[in-house]
């Protein structure tokens, strides 16, 4: 985990509009970023989230409605619920969800499953 903090995220991403890749994984950034990050960087395609745990389904849904050209947001080992992959995508349904995986088998269990 690096030191990267709310503050931080604020202050770099006051110096640019036209940023479209960001990284942050694995750093204790919280919504307060993420409602930065969706009133200023309109033209963000890509942004890396994993191991944020302490974003919400509240400030995700705020960052991809804002961020229309948001394509792909790597959530891996964030604590946020499914649901919330499946309201994202219903905000914008090209968007790429990493990892995945996760997503697809929220919404198709294993055979298994369905034989319990």
């Amino acid at each position: 985990m690096t030191a990267i903090t709310d503050s931080g995220v604020v202050q770099l991403i006051s110096r640019t509009s036209s940023l479209q890749h960001l990284n942050i994984g694995g750093t204790f950034i919280t919504d307060e970023s993420l409602f930065a990050i969706a009133e200023r960087c309109h033209q963000l395609k890509t942004i890396g989230m994993w191991c944020c745990r302490h974003v919400t389904e509240r400030g995700l849904l705020v960052l991809v409605n804002k961020c229309r050209k948001l394509e792909s947001i790597n959530l891996w080992g964030t604590r946020v619920p499914v649901d919330c992959f499946i309201a994202l995508l219903t905000i914008s349904p090209a968007l790429q969800i990493k990892p995945m995986e996760l997503l697809l088998n929220a919404q198709n269990p294993p055979p298994l499953l369905h034989a319990v």
